[in-house]
């Protein structure tokens, strides 16, 4: 066989067929069905980088023409793994403004992050739970709890909210907090640095219910409790969210509408205005 560019043993046009059809089965499952199809951009390109594989080859020697393809098979599965991400994301934002129970003010807000947020809220979160003014699980509308076999209706007017008694910690109440934008926008009247500060580590930044330094009296929290840190709020969980999805929980709450709460000097009183 003739040396070509200093390569020997090019292929023959049918053991490329084969080879490049073999990457494509082996990297085409059928659960890339309707992910990586016919139309899809993600298909187009990699048409387009084995067709100038197959070119390459016809000049390479079967050494190069291993590493290309296995090459090629890193690429397939990368544009794979983007087009997951991709669509998964996209489906998660367009749920998110689905299952908002709030009309959101979106001006200067990042879309995508609000609509991500509310999946996370309203969704694997479940923040409306507890933040609501209660008793229990006060967060539905009459005749929408879904635990009474009604279609789920979320009370708009008190969403976010908080007020609900958690339980108590000695004689210490813990009650949920109004997290929902104040006058100036900012969720439960937090920076993003304070919430992330918060959501990563716990600490209280009212210090609502410091740790008894004696005998447990109302308004301390008894040991082995740190009543420096957020108590019954699943911080320790939350914690390991990513960064982006901890900002989109907080876009979406300064999208969410001002709930003013009891009168000041109440810890959850907002003055909206």
């Amino acid at each position: 066989m003739e040396a070509t560019g200093g390569l020997t043993n090019p292929m023959r046009e049918p053991e490329l067929d084969v080879m490049v059809e073999e990457l494509k089965r082996k990297e085409s499952p059928s659960s890339m069905v309707g992910i990586l199809d016919d139309d899809s951009h993600a298909w187009k390109h990699l048409e387009r980088t084995l067709m100038r594989t197959k070119q390459f080859l016809r000049i390479a020697g079967t050494a190069a023409a291993i590493v290309i393809l296995a090459v090629g098979g890193m690429l397939m599965r990368s544009a794979r793994a983007q087009s997951e991400h991709g669509d998964d994301g996209e489906s998660r934002i367009q749920q998110g403004f689905a299952i908002s129970p709030v009309p959101l003010n979106l001006a200067g807000k990042n879309r995508a992050l609000v609509g991500h947020g509310s999946y996370l809220v309203n969704g694997p979160a479940m923040c409306a739970a507890c933040h609501n003014p209660g008793p229990n699980n006060a967060s539905w509308l009459p005749g929408g709890n879904p635990f009474f076999g009604q279609p789920l209706q979320i009370n708009p007017a008190t969403f976010m909210s908080g007020g609900r008694n958690l339980g108590t910690l000695g004689s210490t109440n813990i009650i949920a907090r109004n997290l929902t934008p104040d006058g100036t926008g900012l969720p439960a009247g937090l920076t993003f640095a304070e919430f992330l500060l918060i959501m990563r580590t716990g600490v209280d930044r009212d210090q609502v219910h410091p740790p008894c330094s004696g005998t447990p009296e109302p308004g301390c929290v008894p040991p082995p409790n740190d009543g420096r840190l957020l108590q019954v709020m699943p911080w320790p969980y939350y914690q390991n969210m990513t960064d982006h999805d901890l900002q989109a929980i907080y876009e979406y709450l300064s999208a969410i509408p001002c709930v003013a709460g009891p009168p000041a000097p109440s810890l959850l009183h907002h003055d909206c205005d």
